[in-house]
């Protein structure tokens, strides 16, 4: 035997979840969430502990009652523990103490592996209560039940979780496909305007990148979109979740090991905009700009024509979005352009900044014309108040 020679061994690791789609998840009549839980444990119950997103509260105030009537009624199937609240939005993300409100409540719950997290509210509370999950026990299990348009088309049906600190979006997290998913369309009903149009940038994000004829769908559909046509909502829905799950499983590279995120159009300006505005910009907000951005320059080098340019930029503003870059002087575009080499550095690797060749063909780049990009970011108020 030789002693100085490596020791190799090679695994391969499958994850299975499912992204669900109902209403009225927690009527005692809808058995879905009960149906999840025994396809895990077929016989006895599993025990839960529910984080719930505090605007989510608000704005059901029956939820938490319905939530407790329901595991009782359910309760061979379902050993109920608490509920905690947590605030919603951003803030949920940028502090530790949300974090270790959350393993408190899973230590003093006794939640271990065979038990479950589940997490209800917009994506920010997803993202955070996801990351305290896949840390605890080095990985409870979690269900996700999302509560937004953003995080039923986008975040929580990914399989990243993550949380903000050191001024960067997202610095830490952790890779932990969720058990499952349930999108329970009712949530939707009582959305602000800007939540509601929020969600849509994705949707227009992976149907340019991915997906010509969905881009045709949300084009046609743009206004009754902005009037908040369920009907539509929930096509551009399961379409951008289905497009998101196809990349992350068949992509090839489920857990960004490589340098390519071209899920994460649009991303690399968005990030550093919401922690420049401090969140006062929604995630999807952010995204349009940053999009806008990214394909005025592909624009001036000549990658996609003015047409399809302009006819882009005025989708994003026809489902609502205002695509005016928040800066003051020329210091905050310098700042805003320190978010490209943060982009890269947050993956490590080479710089890799998707654009687009064409709507629904994305392509890759490795070098950005700094001169260019800010051209780009100067010259788009511009393009944004012309007619196509």
């Amino acid at each position: 035997m030789n002693l100085n020679e490596p020791i190799v061994q090679s695994f391969k690791v499958a994850y299975n979840y499912k992204l669900h789609f109902t209403e009225q998840l927690f009527s005692v009549e809808n058995k879905l969430f009960q149906s999840i839980l025994s396809s895990y444990k077929p016989e006895g119950a599993t025990k839960v502990f529910f984080v719930l997103d505090s605007g989510v509260a608000e704005h059901h105030s029956e939820l938490v009652n319905q939530i407790e009537t329901y595991c009782k009624h359910y309760a061979a199937t379902i050993q109920f523990t608490s509920i905690a609240i947590v605030p919603g939005g951003e803030q949920s993300k940028n502090s530790t103490g949300f974090i270790d409100g959350v393993l408190q409540g899973i230590d003093n719950n006794k939640i271990c592996r065979h038990s479950f997290v589940v997490a209800i509210g917009g994506g920010a509370v997803i993202d955070m209560v996801g990351y305290a999950a896949a840390i605890a026990h080095r990985g409870v299990k979690l269900i996700r039940i999302p509560t937004t348009v953003l995080s039923q088309n986008d975040s929580a049906v990914g399989v990243k979780n993550s949380v903000n600190i050191f001024g960067k979006k997202n610095f830490l997290g952790t890779f932990a496909p969720p058990y499952a998913i349930i999108n329970d369309s009712s949530f939707l009903d009582t959305l602000e305007d800007r939540d509601w149009i929020s969600g849509i940038s994705e949707a227009i994000k992976v149907a340019l990148i991915r997906d010509a004829k969905f881009f045709a769908f949300i084009e046609k559909n743009a206004t009754a979109l902005f009037q908040k046509d369920k009907e539509s909502m929930q096509y551009l829905i399961y379409r951008c979740a289905q497009l998101h799950m196809e990349h992350i499983a068949q992509g090839g590279d489920p857990f960004e090991s490589g340098s390519s995120r071209p899920l994460d159009f649009g991303h690399w300006a968005a990030h550093k905009l919401e922690y420049m505005t401090q969140y006062q910009l929604r995630h999807g907000e952010a995204v349009a700009i940053g999009m806008a951005i990214d394909l005025t320059y592909a624009y001036l080098i000549n990658f996609i024509s003015e047409d399809t340019l302009k006819s882009i930029l005025e989708v994003l503003k026809q489902v609502g979005f205002s695509l005016q870059v928040p800066l003051k002087d020329d210091s905050e575009l310098t700042q805003l352009l320190g978010g490209i080499e943060e982009f890269r550095e947050h993956l490590g690797g080479e710089l890799t900044i998707t654009l687009i060749s064409e709507i629904g063909s994305k392509c890759d780049v490795h070098t950005i014309d700094m001169d260019l990009m800010k051209q780009a970011i100067t010259m788009l108020p511009t393009l944004i108040t012309e007619k196509v």
